[in-house]
């Protein structure tokens, strides 16, 4: 499935297009406050690294998680004009730790290939030991959006909407103990339909 390796796509398509998705990006970013203007521009590193990273760590997850999940901080920024680290933080460490786990149900896909390929990821660091691991991504992931609640003040006595919230996020748990008893990591259909389902936790956040 991958347009480059299997020759669907040549290089020089993918830089133009690469260049297409950068600038449009860089136009957006323009259009923010001067504060969410320099903060995006603080990730530049994290996309850079991102693609080169499996090539030199186990965990290439990790740095995906990193900047994928930076849009939290941007947009509360861009919102803001400052940080409150009291939601920041667990919003990004949760949302970083959700990364973790989908990316790596859906690695389990690939791990043949990344294997012949002789390029890592966390499915074949973690081998047997995945479903603990992920047991640890989905647990810390729902804490840190529990945390970023908690920082927001919806864990005051008698808040309806943080009743509302965290009535949403227990919900968004249940789904992901779902996911995890289901799974079957040796099973690249069903990696897949696990990975999908995550747009509905990811629905059931938002709506929370």
């Amino acid at each position: 499935h991958r347009p480059l390796a299997r020759g669907a796509l040549q290089p020089s398509q993918a830089i133009g297009f690469l260049g297409a998705q950068l600038s449009v990006a860089l136009g957006v970013l323009l259009a923010l406050p001067l504060p969410a203007v320099a903060a995006g521009l603080a990730s530049t590193p994290l996309w850079v690294l991102y693609p080169l990273a499996k090539r030199v760590t186990d965990w290439p997850q990790a740095v995906l998680g990193a900047a994928i999940n930076y849009g939290g901080l941007l947009g509360w920024v861009a919102v803001r004009g400052d940080v409150d680290w009291a939601v920041v933080a667990p919003l990004y460490g949760g949302a970083w730790l959700w990364t973790l786990h989908y990316d790596t149900v859906y690695a389990h896909q690939d791990k043949r290939d990344d294997a012949a390929a002789g390029v890592r990821s966390t499915a074949l660091r973690l081998g047997d030991s995945t479903l603990p691991a992920l047991t640890l991504f989905s647990t810390g992931a729902i804490g840190g959006l529990a945390g970023a609640g908690a920082g927001a003040g919806l864990g005051a006595a008698g808040s309806l909407g943080g009743y509302v919230y965290f009535c949403g996020l227990a919900a968004a748990g249940g789904h992901l103990v779902w996911q995890l008893r289901t799974v079957r990591l040796d099973s690249p259909p069903d990696c897949l339909r696990i990975f999908q389902s995550n747009r509905d936790f990811g629905a059931l956040v938002f709506g929370a």
